[in-house]
């Protein structure tokens, strides 16, 4: 259920009332936690503002492309992708044929949706796709562990450059697209649009919320996310 707005406490009165304290904590800590909690409440709420604002898109445009794939069970069409499913989602992962190795920040994402990919197979299809062949892309997923998520190679690039994956330039980006099937029609529901345009000054063009775990823990350290840190696809013995 949506919240309504003109319904809820305000943030401010809910954070006065928190009954939390630390261990030695000073008064003017207190008070800045406080203001601070107020702000997460809020956000909290625009999240779930914008998240019925995403669920009440009218409908998009229908898939007509002819769409190929390779999965590690064999070839498949675009609407064999949704399996038992009315609801797809597809993550570009940018391991294409001209990598050596597939994108380090991609892979810190792809880490954890593994951890949740069952969970979320009881609500919807989710595939991961990629343009380098199939092989190389389970040899990947032997190395890091993965277990559940399902890859997919891009036979023909076509849905890689129709659904923002792929640049006109070359180029590879992540992507995260979600296709509705209903009556028979497939069409395009929901993707990312954040790009190097929308950045704000000295961040990088990620979207709200952000989908790497990763970020949003160190978000809630002192020092942050940084400027001079990346993940990295090997850290040595363990």
């Amino acid at each position: 259920m949506d919240a309504k707005t003109e319904t809820l406490t305000p943030a401010a009165e809910i954070a006065r009332r928190s009954p939390v304290r630390f261990p030695n904590e000073s008064a003017e800590y207190r008070a800045a936690r406080t203001a601070l909690l107020a702000e997460e409440l809020e956000l909290r709420r625009h999240l779930e503002r914008v998240a019925a604002q995403r669920r009440a898109l009218p409908p998009g445009g229908e898939v007509r492309g002819g769409y190929s794939f390779e999965g590690e069970s064999g070839p498949s069409d675009f609407a064999g992708l949704f399996g038992d499913k009315d609801t797809l989602g597809v993550y570009s992962f940018m391991f294409g044929p001209q990598r050596e190795r597939p994108c380090p920040m991609c892979t810190a994402l792809l880490g954890p949706l593994d951890g949740n990919a069952r969970d979320l197979a009881q609500r919807m299809s989710l595939v991961v796709v990629a343009r380098s062949p199939i092989e190389r892309l389970v040899a990947f997923k032997k190395e890091r562990g993965w277990q559940a998520l399902r890859l997919y190679s891009d036979l023909n690039d076509a849905y890689s450059k129709a659904y923002v994956g792929l640049l006109p330039d070359g180029s590879e980006i992540p992507a995260f697209n979600v296709f509705t099937r209903r009556d028979g029609t497939i069409r395009h529901f929901w993707g990312g649009e954040m790009t190097g345009d929308s950045a704000d000054p000295g961040q990088d063009p990620r979207g709200a919320p952000d989908l790497v775990p990763l970020w949003n823990f160190l978000d809630m350290t002192p020092q942050g996310r940084g400027s001079d840190w990346y993940p990295s696809l090997d850290y040595g013995p363990k």
